[in-house]
């Protein structure tokens, strides 16, 4: 076995486990990564990953790995950093044990980060996500369950790993109905629910039996559903929603655009941006300024008190199609 495999292994147990206590999801985000770097280290040399030594992973290697996952895995920039980031961390850790290799490890922790474009946050409009809770086939239950979880997610925002890791018991539906979950950086918060989701999971709950540490959306088998299971069938439910509803299949759908959802009908109905803020878990306020970037209404209210008071309330429309046509260009 190689300085490489039992490197990575302390890394794992004793970084991340022991020092810095990092939750299941971050230790699950790296295993991909290095699974994926490995395999593809596998592909270009032959070498088994309990073979690799560190002049096998250079910065060459390193950033032909990259440049693998964005053209052959179609990942995005924000992707590709993510696993860049991983990679890092496991260098610095190895920059201290294997101080023989420190010119290798300096050159891979120079690779620099991909910038990307920022865009508006995706999100469904109210119409569109009544289409999409009127997909799934209630009559079986995986349309039941599909039901409960899209619903769940669009009223209460929470992330897809906090999605797939709710129990039947982390919901509460007497007085003061909320969820509560454990959510990124180990932060516990509780999300209060509307009647209408309240509802659902009434429903839901009775057919799951009220097991408390059951998976509240599980497999036929009782398990957790994975990440790529909720996707899939949110990709199912797009196309049947999109037959009653053509504008929700021109978007891009997936668990993250529900949770985007929640916050600008948050938003939109008048919550601060503080209290939306606290609804989503997020560590910093700023990460919640982008839902107010992506909602036109508020600044077309905006721009309804800056205009002169003189001047007719709307916005302006070309008089002729043809200019209409050449002022969109």
């Amino acid at each position: 076995m190689s300085s490489v495999a039992p490197t990575m292994q302390m890394f794992f147990t004793d970084r991340l486990a022991k020092q810095r206590q990092v939750s299941p999801a971050t230790v699950k985000s790296y295993r991909n990564t290095f699974v994926l770097l490995l395999r593809f280290v596998h592909g270009q040399t032959g070498k088994a990953p309990s073979t690799l030594d560190w002049s096998d992973l250079g910065a060459g290697v390193i950033s032909d790995f990259l440049d693998h996952l964005e053209h052959d895995r179609h990942n995005s920039a924000r992707s590709r950093n993510t696993r860049l980031a991983a990679v890092r961390s496991l260098f610095r850790y190895a920059a201290l044990r294997h101080p023989e290799h420190a010119h290798l490890i300096q050159q891979v922790l120079a690779i620099p980060q991909k910038r990307y474009d920022r865009t508006l946050v995706p999100f469904l409009e109210p119409g569109e996500v009544a289409a999409l809770l009127a997909a799934p086939d209630r009559s079986r239950w995986e349309g039941r369950r599909d039901h409960a979880l899209i619903c769940f997610a669009v009223q209460t925002g929470l992330r897809l790993s906090e999605l797939t890791g709710a129990k039947c018991g982390d919901i509460e539906l007497g007085t003061g109905a909320h969820v509560r979950c454990i959510g990124k950086g180990r932060k516990e918060r509780c999300v209060p629910l509307t009647s209408d989701t309240i509802a659902v999971l009434q429903v839901w709950l009775q057919e799951r039996g009220w097991l408390r540490d059951e998976p509240l959306f599980p497999t036929r088998t009782g398990r957790r559903l994975s990440d790529d299971a909720v996707e899939a069938r949110l990709g199912v439910h797009k196309q049947t929603a999109a037959r009653l509803l053509p504008s929700i299949g021109a978007k891009k759908l997936t668990p993250h655009v529900l949770r985007h959802t929640c916050a600008m009908n948050l938003l939109r109905s008048g919550v601060e941006v503080v209290v939306i803020s606290l609804w989503l878990g997020h560590a910093d306020i700023r990460s919640t300024h982008c839902y107010l970037h992506a909602d036109m209404s508020i600044k077309e209210r905006a721009l309804a008190r800056a205009a002169p008071t003189s001047s007719k309330p709307g916005r302006y429309k070309a008089p002729d199609k043809l200019l209409a046509f050449l002022e969109s260009l």
